[in-house]
């Protein structure tokens, strides 16, 4: 893989449109959290790791009032 720099990588966001920004800081929490449960090294109970590094990201989604509305009625 090729190295990449902190300030090529800040090249680019400054590319992008304000609604992609949030996408990325999402990813990159993903993968900060990835690390700190150890993800990384290939665990075998890395799908309860996925789940505990993804909540935050996914919570953004569920935590919606439209959500809320949607499931209700259970």
């Amino acid at each position: 893989m090729q190295a990449v720099t902190i300030d090529q990588i800040e090249e680019r966001l400054q590319q992008l449109p304000a609604e992609k920004l949030a996408v990325v800081y999402d990813f990159v929490s993903y993968l900060l959290e990835r690390e700190k449960v150890g993800l990384v090294d290939g665990s075998d109970d890395s799908a309860i790791q996925t789940m505990i590094a993804s909540e935050e990201v996914l919570a953004r989604d569920w935590n919606t009032p439209e959500e809320d509305e949607a499931w209700a009625h259970l």
